[in-house]
């Protein structure tokens, strides 16, 4: 049976106390580690996820989203600098993704040799980092990067409440509930995807939510 955790107080959606944060924050990492499946808010949309380094939770989440091995998915990290764990990043960049990280956008980068299964179509692999305390603490105590997609079926609208994709819950070790999100995305438009493989360059690929803050950063650097 499916747990559902909320991360709001019951009578005005505040945020609950910080034990009863730090609490939810422990059991989401501590299921992740155990192999499962959780659904969880991200500064867009919410999200599902389960640690990128677990092949059979991440050929489970595959089957969830009912998504084509052809898809990659991004990587979460909890910190800029585990992005080099994965990527290729050149070290004169590092300006740049301070100002994007933590936010709204999700960044393509040459992918170090590893096992790419899930995480890394051809030669890229994705990061995000989402500008959201609980998943960035959840990332931050997990040994490893976790692996983030939008709480959906492949195809279908993404969602801002955790009751629009409630028949996946029986799919999922726990869903964190945190009302309704779209301050950042109202549109559901999803992350801004920036590819910053190449050196001494970068490309939009995807318009996403932060297209506009995107272009004004991209104009300095």
């Amino acid at each position: 049976m499916t747990l559902l955790v909320s991360l709001t107080t019951q009578t005005n959606q505040a945020l609950p106390s910080a034990a009863a944060w730090r609490s939810a924050v422990e059991y989401a990492a501590a299921l992740l580690h155990r192999g499962g499946i959780i659904a969880l808010p991200t500064d867009t949309v919410y999200g599902l996820a389960c640690l990128a380094q677990n092949k059979q939770a991440l050929r489970k989440l595959f089957q969830i989203k009912e998504r084509t091995n052809d898809k990659p998915i991004a990587l979460c990290i909890g910190a800029i600098q585990e992005i080099t764990k994965y990527g290729k990043v050149d070290l004169k960049i590092i300006p740049l993704l301070n100002s994007l990280l933590p936010g709204p956008v999700t960044l393509l980068f040459e992918a170090w040799p590893m096992d790419k299964e899930g995480i890394a179509n051809s030669h890229l692999v994705a990061i995000r980092m989402p500008d959201h305390p609980f998943i960035l603490q959840v990332a931050q105590l997990c040994n490893g990067a976790i692996a983030l997609t939008s709480a959906n079926k492949s195809r279908a609208p993404s969602c801002l409440k955790v009751e629009e994709f409630k028949p996946l819950w029986c799919d999922l070790d726990a869903v964190f509930d945190e009302g309704k999100l779209g301050t950042i995305d109202p549109m559901r438009l999803g992350s801004t995807i920036i590819d910053l493989s190449i050196e001494g360059s970068f490309k939009i690929v995807r318009n996403g939510c932060a297209l506009n803050d995107v272009k004004k950063i991209l104009s300095i650097f």
